[in-house]
Order: structure tokens, then sequence, then C-alpha cells
């Protein structure tokens, strides 16, 4: 492959932003090497400065369920573009996503648009902390909810102590109001409320986790989650930036049948532009300003782009678009553990529509712990192999990849392809 022009964008990018990327994953420190620059994209397909093409698997980290540029998608985003790019007013855009969110999640009484995940989450939590009169966080270790101070916790040296800061610049007394806990561990949860249900304002939890891999939380963990939240007056906040609308028509909420009392939302619902959201019950909602005391505010909320990509990207989402999706992570996921057996690899693959990850682990990883046990040196070596055969997966053991609707049974065959030459590096026959 040429790498010539992505060099050199690199080596322009170092002198200009801190690590040369502007999100520190696409720095490849995590698998080594230097990252690749792209151009443009469709399809399944992305391509760089220097022409070489890829099936790529992050999909702008979730978003492009549809496919890179589609020109439904595009289409949409021209007419509103013609209209104007953003007004500061109410406009009617916000109007129409919104109506299309809450006719599939019916737990969405009302909304708030916001213009990130993290925004997303960060008001949710106030909004948690003001409803109940508790300040108490309790989030999942590997679980990911943006990087505001509250969130960007690690676990404590016990089961309900308090979390310490994962990040300079994260006061210790604001982490000291959260708790990690590991996920799918439902003793560890109920010890956590027997011994600080009085101060629980609320649980964070992604329902499939993605950003320590594709990690589905089992079903009675989630009832759990909601039977302990209901019972001591807590709340239940479902973060379904990743999953909502990317693993069915209801996201993850639908599929698990479970209501959450919030649900915080992105990625989908701004078709690849930036965008956040959260809502719940009315009687909730109403605690936000203006209805309620509880500030949020923002200069692009609801920016008409946004929505009108996100509209018009939920739209293409049917029962049979997802039908489609599925087939192809089965058929992916099944294809990756059948060559990687025939080369003696020992791979765990684990998957939900539209979201696979792999493994080099004997066992199928439950929680961060497990992950965190498998063999990350391995994956790298498989990541860089399957790149230099133009296969795009994100830059880290610990991220989820992501399948499109353009994404076929000839993508799905050249990647299988490309996974047996890989595994045969590992033992040469």
């Amino acid at each position: 492959m040429k790498k010539k022009l992505s060099a050199e964008a690199m080596q322009e990018a170092r002198e200009l932003f801190p690590g040369g990327v502007n999100s520190p994953v696409r720095a490849f420190q995590s698998v080594g090497g230097e990252p690749v620059v792209m151009d443009s994209a469709s399809g399944p397909f992305l391509k760089d400065l220097d022409g070489n093409i890829y099936i790529d698997y992050i999909g702008s980290w979730g978003p492009m369920i549809a496919g890179h540029n589609h020109p439904s998608v595009v289409k949409k985003v021209e007419q509103q573009l013609k209209k104007g790019i953003s007004f500061g007013t109410p406009a009617r855009p916000e109007n129409q996503l919104a109506k299309e969110i809450m006719s599939r999640m019916p737990y969405i009484e009302k909304i708030r648009m916001v213009n990130s995940g993290t925004e997303a989450i960060m008001s949710a939590i106030r909004l948690a902390r003001a409803a109940t009169g508790r300040e108490l966080i309790v989030k999942f270790d590997g679980g990911y909810h943006g990087h505001s101070d509250s969130v960007l916790v690690e676990a404590g040296s016990g089961v309900s102590t308090l979390g310490l800061p994962d990040s300079p610049g994260v006061p210790r007394n604001l982490a000291a109001k959260s708790i990690s806990v590991t996920y799918n561990d439902s003793e560890a949860i109920r010890e956590v409320f027997e011994e600080r249900r009085q101060e629980i304002a609320c649980v964070v939890v992604e329902p499939i986790a993605g950003n320590m891999g594709c990690i589905p939380a089992s079903n009675d963990f989630l009832r759990l989650l909601r039977s302990l939240t209901t019972k001591h007056g807590a709340l239940l906040i479902f973060d379904e930036v990743m999953t909502g609308f990317r693993v069915g028509m209801g996201g993850a909420q639908g599929l698990y049948n479970i209501e959450p009392d919030l649900t915080v939302l992105g990625k989908i619902i701004g078709g690849g532009l930036p965008v956040g959201a959260f809502g719940g019950k009315t009687h909730l909602m109403r605690e936000i300003a203006p209805d309620g005391p509880v500030y949020q505010a923002g200069t692009l909320s609801g920016n008409p782009l946004a929505m009108s990509a996100g509209l018009a990207t939920l739209e293409l989402l049917t029962e049979e678009t997802y039908s489609g999706i599925w087939e192809q992570t089965q058929t992916l996921a099944s294809g990756f553990e059948e060559v990687a057996r025939n080369r003696s690899v020992e791979v765990s693959v684990t998957k939900v529509c539209g979201m696979f990850s792999i493994f080099f682990t004997k066992s199928t990883p439950k929680n961060f712990r497990d992950v965190k046990g498998s063999d990350i040196g391995k994956f790298n070596r498989f990541f860089h192999s399957m790149l230099k055969q133009g296969i795009y997966f994100g830059p880290s053991a610990y991220e989820a990849a992501f399948i499109s609707a353009a994404h076929n049974e000839e993508t799905t065959k050249k990647t299988l392809e490309a996974a047996e030459r890989a595994f045969s590096e590992f033992n040469p026959s």
C-alpha cells in the first residue's frame, strides 16, 4: 500500500493537535504503527489520501449504519443546507426527528437534543441527581460514558469503594461521588445497593457494552438493575449512544424489553453529524429548563443539518434492514471462528445485530476483567495484517466493530479471506 500522503498529513497534524489527532484512539497508540488518513467514503468502503480502499468496520464509530454517503441521507442534508445551516431558534427538523425517535422508543416521552453523547450523559446524570436529591453515581468497569468528570472514574479497591480519578484533572472529591462495579456481576451490584442504597442517584449502564469490545449484558443482570433501582428510589439510565437504533428498531431496551428511567442517545440519530440526546418520562424531563430548575443549554443543540441526517437515516432502518444486518453479523462472526479454528488460533467472537468483537482468548468475555485477560499482542498483529489487506477495524482491542446495511456477501467473503491469511501468520503450516 502507498502511504506517502497519509504520512505527510499526519506529520502536519502532529504540529497542530495533541498526538496529531482530535480523538485519542485515532492515534494508533494501542496497536502501534502510523494512522491512515482518509479522503472519502462510500457504502461499506473508505478511501485514504493515497488511494487505498478499505472495507470499513468502524462506520465512524457506529453512526453509519446505512453505509457511508447514502444518497437519501445526502439528499436530505443538501435540502436543509439550502435552507440554512443553523438558526439558533426552534426549527421543524427537531420535531420530525424527535417524533421518529419516540415512535421507536416508547419509553421516551420527552427528549432534549444536545451535541454529543458526553453532553447527553452529563445532563442525564445532573437530572438524576436533581430528581432524587442524591449524589452518588454507579457505573461499571470498562463502560465508557463520555469524558465528563462524573463518569471518568475507575474502580476503587473494593466492590463498593468510591471511584478513583481515571484521568488527571478529575477532582478526587468529584470522582468520590461515583462507584465503578464489575459488569455482569449480580452479587457486586447487590452489595453496592445494600451498603449505599440511600445515597445512589442513578445507575448508568451500557446494556450492550461497546468500549470494552462488544459485551452484552445478561438479561438477568439488566432486570436486576431495574429491580434494585426501582426498589431503592434510584434512576436507571441506559446509555444507548452506541446501541440506539444499532441493534434493533427499538435499541437495546427494545431487545431486552426493559424500561429505563432515562435513555441517552447519539451516533445514529445524527446520521454521522455531531449529535446527542437524552429523554425519558415526562415527569422527569419537566425538571429540565425552561420547564424546571435543572439547567442545560447548547448553542447548536438541535442543529437542522444533524436532525435532517438523523431523520433520513432512521427512515432507512426497517425490520428488513435489521434482518439483513443481523444475517451479515452472524455470517461474519461464525466465519471468523471457523477460519481461526482451521489455523489453530484461539478466538472468541461476541456479537449482537450490527456489532461484534474478536477476542484472542479461549472463553467468551463477560466483563472488562475478562477482556483484559485476552491476548492484546495477537489482536494488534491481526489488526495490522487486516489493515494491509484493506480491512479497517478500530485500532484498539477494546473497541467494537460495526456492520452497516451496505455490507454484503462480497464484503464478508473478502474479509474472511483476509482473516484466514492473517491467522495463518500466527501458525504457519
